[in-house]
């Protein structure tokens, strides 16, 4: 068994959606432009994806006041600080300093424009 994806009910998942394309790199792989407007967007490996949805059925988790280490959304990336910076200008906010684990992992978490948590990982020996 695998999983296929973890699936986010957000305010506005068009522009999420379109957010975590543009500035993550991940790629819409099939969206409603009607309610509940559900996009799923697959990571560059295309093993993992990620569901954005807005589904007036459910409350919308309050995000922006989730302590991070709750809930978020980690991506590998190569310059963590590079990429850091470029969300940043994109609307995310950061959440702290990039951060060393003590087997050498750097760390930053970020907020997207929407209060939803993101952390960056840039690891010295790749978990998968």
């Amino acid at each position: 068994m695998k999983i296929e994806h973890i699936a986010f009910n957000v305010e506005d998942a068009v522009s999420t959606a379109k957010w975590y394309a543009e500035n993550l790199g991940m790629t819409i792989v099939r969206e409603a432009n009607e309610s509940p407007y559900i996009h799923f967007l697959a990571d560059d490996s295309g093993k993992s994806m990620l569901e954005f949805y807005s589904n007036p059925a459910a409350l919308v988790p309050d995000y922006p006041s989730m302590n991070p280490l709750i809930l978020h959304i980690a991506f590998v990336v190569d310059d963590i600080e590079s990429t850091r910076e470029k969300l940043v200008a994109a609307g995310a906010t950061a959440v702290g300093e990039t951060t060393s684990a003590p087997n050498g992992d750097k760390l930053a978490m970020l907020r997207d424009p929407w209060g939803l948590a993101v952390q960056l990982v840039t690891r010295v020996e790749p978990m998968m």
